[in-house]
C-alpha cells in the first residue's frame, strides 16, 4: 500500500510494528534512532512516517521541528506513552497530522495510516475508479469490471502508487522506492518484472500501463 518509515528505539516493538504493517501491505523501513531517522527521511520517499518521541539520541519532537522547518510534507504520526496533553499539542502545532498513545491495538495503528494516506492523496472518497477499474485502498482490494484480482503485496504497492498518480508519468525510482526497503537486494529488472504482472492481471478491461521510455511509467485514464 504505502512505503513507512517507521522510527522506534525499542527492537521488539519495532519488529512487531513491522511485521503488522507489512502483512497490511505496506513496505516498512524501521530507523532505531533520531539520526538514522533524519537522514533516511531526507534522502529517500517515504508516503508517511512513525514517529517514537522517546528516541535515545535527538528526541521525536526535535526531528519533528528539523523535517518540517525544512520543508518535508511527509505525513507523520506520532507514536509515544507520553499522555500529557502539553507534549501532544507541541507535536501537532509543530506539525504533527495524527497522535496515537502506546499501547495502541495494531487495527487501529493500520486504521490511522489509511486515512492519513487518503488525506495526504487528496481523495474524500476511499474508492477510486480509474474506467472499469476500481480500487478502495480502506480494504486493499481492487477488480477490474467486477472480477477481483489476487494481488500482492508489491502488485499492490505498485497499483496504488499508479493509481495516487493516474494520468502521470512515475519514475522508475520512485516504483522501486515504493515497493522494496532501502535494506533490500534489488534486481535491475525488478520494476518491470512487477509492471509486466501487474499488467497481466489488470488484463484487456483493466487501464492501460504505459511505459514512457527513460522516464517511467503512467497509468492510463482512457
Amino acid at each position: 500500500m504505502a512505503r513507512i518509515l517507521l522510527v522506534e528505539d525499542d527492537p521488539a516493538l519495532a519488529r512487531g510494528l513491522a511485521t503488522s504493517l507489512k502483512s497490511a501491505g505496506h513496505t516498512v523501513d524501521i530507523a532505531e534512532d533520531g539520526e538514522t531517522a533524519l537522514i533516511a527521511a531526507r534522502s529517500e520517499e517515504f508516503a508517511l512516517i512513525t514517529l517514537d518521541l522517546g528516541l535515545p539520541d535527538i528526541s521525536g519532537i526535535e526531528i519533528l521541528r528539523r523535517l518540517r522547518r525544512e520543508g518535508n510534507t511527509t505525513p507523520i504520526l506520532i507514536l509515544t506513552a507520553r499522555d500529557a496533553i502539553e507534549d501532544r499539542v507541541e507535536g501537532l502545532d509543530l506539525g504533527a497530522d495524527d497522535y496515537l498513545l502506546k499501547p495502541f491495538e495494531p487495527s487501529e495503528l493500520e486504521a490511522r495510516i489509511r486515512a492519513l494516506l487518503r488525506r495526504a492523496q487528496g481523495v474524500a472518497s476511499p474508492i477510486i475508479n480509474v474506467g472499469l477499474l476500481e480500487v478502495d485502498p480502506a480494504r486493499a482490494t481492487a477488480t477490474v469490471a467486477g472480477r477481483d484480482l489476487e494481488l500482492r503485496r508489491r502488485e499492490w504497492a505498485m497499483l496504488e502508487r499508479l493509481v495516487a498518480h493516474v494520468g502521470k508519468v512515475v519514475s522508475k525510482d520512485r516504483l522501486a522506492s515504493e515497493i522494496f526497503g532501502y535494506d533490500e537486494a534489488v534486481a535491475p529488472n525488478a520494476v518491470e518484472l512487477y509492471v509486466a504482472r501487474l499488467r497481466r492481471k489488470l488484463g484487456d478491461n483493466g487501464p492501460e500501463i504505459r511505459t514512457i521510455r527513460g522516464l517511467g511509467y503512467m497509468l492510463m485514464t482512457s
